[in-house]
């Protein structure tokens, strides 16, 4: 049950920078930054810095980088001591 939440969480954060990058393109309404950090560091870091890479969104800004890279390898560790 778990995994399944880890996994949603990481494709919902990775549409969540998706579409925050399609905000900036059309000038549109954008996604709150902290909602982008928040649903990262709630164990989505992963589709976070997926999405950030991929669409190359975010990637200049070091705030994201010091609160992803952590919090990915947090919660990598936590799934290496309960598996």
């Amino acid at each position: 049950m778990l995994e399944l939440y880890r996994i949603i969480l990481c494709v919902v954060t990775f549409i969540l920078y998706r579409y925050d990058k399609a905000m900036v393109v059309t000038h549109n309404r954008r996604i709150p930054e902290r909602v982008l950090i928040g649903s990262a560091v709630a164990d989505g870091a992963w589709g976070a810095l997926d999405g950030m890479v991929l669409f190359r969104h975010k990637i200049r800004q070091s705030r994201f980088w010091i609160i992803l890279i952590p919090s990915g390898l947090f919660y990598l560790g936590l799934l290496v001591a309960v598996w």
